[in-house]
């Protein structure tokens, strides 16, 4: 369910994790990233590989001033927001805190509530499960598809086809089944230069 925050300015998040790693994926991999993965997603992305963050309530809610207190900290300039689904939650005063602090904010979201905070990257990843709102095609930065299986390629397309001419197109295969959708995905690019691959590089490096 969409949390609503219309009526009030949130002061604190569920946050089910934060650490400093490497962007393991899409366009800013490899760049150092303080990462802050908040509690609550309604997607149900089957294959989801962090299951334990969809029930928000599970998660300690946290003030924002800390959360950007720990981010500065961390002496990374890039902030990724993740989840779960964070826009679930109303996010504008906690990217204007971020900006305050002279950070750089990303999110990744899969585009199913509405869009909301001040940020430098958007990453948009739609899922099956849950349509995306139109607004993310002409919002975002970067569209990464997560290929599960032979019909994703022409599902990636349809969704390729709305974004504006500048978004960055990235093609990932699920994790599980890597061995298996790679050499589509090498071939595909191949053929289709204008996808680019997205690899889990921080699973293959084992870091966080």
């Amino acid at each position: 369910m969409k949390i609503n925050t219309e009526d009030k300015v949130l002061t604190d998040l569920p946050l089910m994790e934060y650490f400093l790693t490497i962007q393991g994926e899409g366009y800013h991999t490899g760049s150092a990233a303080y990462f802050i993965r908040l509690g609550g997603c309604d997607v149900g992305c089957v294959w989801c590989d962090v299951k334990e963050s969809w029930d928000a309530d599970a998660h300690p809610k946290v003030p924002l001033s800390q959360m950007v207190a720990d981010a500065k900290a961390s002496g990374s300039e890039i902030v990724v927001i993740t989840g779960g689904e964070p826009l679930m939650y109303d996010l504008g005063d906690f990217t204007n805190q971020l900006h305050d602090a002279g950070l750089k904010t990303h999110i990744e979201t899969s585009g199913a509530h509405p869009l909301s905070g001040d940020w430098d990257w958007i990453c948009f990843s739609p899922k099956k499960f849950m349509a995306p709102l139109p607004e993310f095609y002409e919002e975002s930065d970067e569209l990464k598809v997560i290929v599960y299986n032979k019909s994703d390629f022409a599902w990636a397309e349809s969704h390729a086809e709305k974004c504006h001419s500048k978004t960055r197109l990235f093609l990932q295969p699920e994790w599980s089944k890597k061995d298996d959708m790679m050499p589509l995905i090498v071939d595909y690019v191949k053929k289709n230069p204008k996808w680019r691959i997205s690899l889990q590089t921080h699973k293959y490096l084992d870091i966080p």
